[in-house]
């Protein structure tokens, strides 16, 4: 199968990664589709990524692993978002451990939010910048895609949202800090998770920003694609171990490449991006979700967590937040 694991990625996964990564896993941020992205022309992508696609694909990361997820839907354009919504609602009812997520937009009304994410039976919501009517849409504040009515309906049903910030300077802009706090402090039945450590994929801007969003309960993070050591050691640190959450963020895990912290900013370098030749050699780039996982790794192994530890960010703090059973 084109897109499956090379011998690159199975010789990763053995040096680096085998006596590290538990029995155990849920993946807090994954995405399921019913129709492929037109922005992805990566052949190895399914057309349809449904539940079957992704228990066989994800064990390309963490082979013979029991793995549970949270899923998110993956729309391609706004007029497919409520055959997306469906299709996480239809997937996530094979498995009980597993929970859905409901893709809002900021026009929806919050009570037609409520129906229709009891009807569906899902657990949570999903918001993207592009939703937002901020042009550009990287420079738009929370609200403009996560309105506060919104927020409010999550507080009161005890929903977890999971946030993709934006801005460039992300966990450190002051606008994501206001909001972040305000929405936790005022809506504390709500949930909020941060995706890629908090958007940390320049590590100082997480250093600059967690301290102002300590204390503050309903807060968590995902690890999902981060491919930097020091973001999520900086939540470690920082907030607290049980507040991180392991997230592969599949299908973005089955590139082949990393994100790369550089000035005051990052860049994400791809297989088919002219970087992997250097001297001597030619680099074999792996799976995002492996480099994701080694940086991962090194964050557990440089701030000393004990076994227990690391099998809190890999399963238990998800199944406790998500109330798995």
């Amino acid at each position: 199968m084109q897109g499956a694991p090379t011998e690159a990625d199975q010789e990763f996964f053995q040096r680096e990664l085998s006596t590290f990564v538990p029995d155990r896993i849920y993946d807090a941020h994954c995405h399921l589709w019913h129709i492929k992205r037109s922005s992805h022309t990566n052949s190895a992508i399914p057309n349809v990524g449904d539940y079957d696609t992704f228990r066989e694909q994800i064990d390309w990361l963490h082979p013979g692993r029991d793995v549970a997820a949270n899923f998110i839907p993956f729309p391609d354009t706004r007029d497919r978002m409520p055959q997306a919504n469906e299709w996480i609602a239809k997937e996530t009812a094979r498995d009980p451990r597993c929970r859905g997520e409901f893709f809002v937009q900021p026009e929806h009304d919050p009570e037609w939010v409520r129906q229709e994410v009891r009807r569906l039976k899902l657990h949570g919501l999903k918001c993207y910048h592009t939703m937002s009517n901020v042009n550009p849409t990287w420079n738009a504040d929370i609200p403009a895609y996560l309105p506060e009515p919104i927020i409010k309906v999550a507080h009161e049903e005890g929903w977890h949202i999971t946030l993709h910030m934006v801005k460039a300077r992300s966990c450190a802009d002051p606008g994501n800090i206001h909001w972040i706090r305000h929405y936790c402090k005022t809506y504390p039945g709500m949930k909020l998770i941060l995706a890629h450590s908090a958007r940390g994929f320049q590590p100082a801007h997480n250093f600059e920003g967690l301290p102002q969003l300590k204390g503050l309960d309903n807060l968590y993070f995902d690890t999902s694609a981060n491919c930097e050591p020091m973001a999520h050691a900086s939540i470690i640190k920082i907030i607290g171990h049980d507040k991180l959450l392991y997230g592969a963020d599949y299908f973005i895990s089955h590139e082949r490449g990393r994100s790369v912290a550089a000035g005051d900013s990052f860049v994400w370098l791809y297989e088919e991006t002219p970087v992997w030749g250097e001297k001597h050699q030619r680099i074999q780039p792996v799976f995002v979700g492996l480099e994701h996982l080694r940086s991962l790794k090194w964050a557990c192994w440089s701030l000393g967590l004990k076994d227990s530890q690391v099998e809190d960010i890999f399963w238990n703090n998800a199944a406790r937040l998500f109330e798995v059973k």
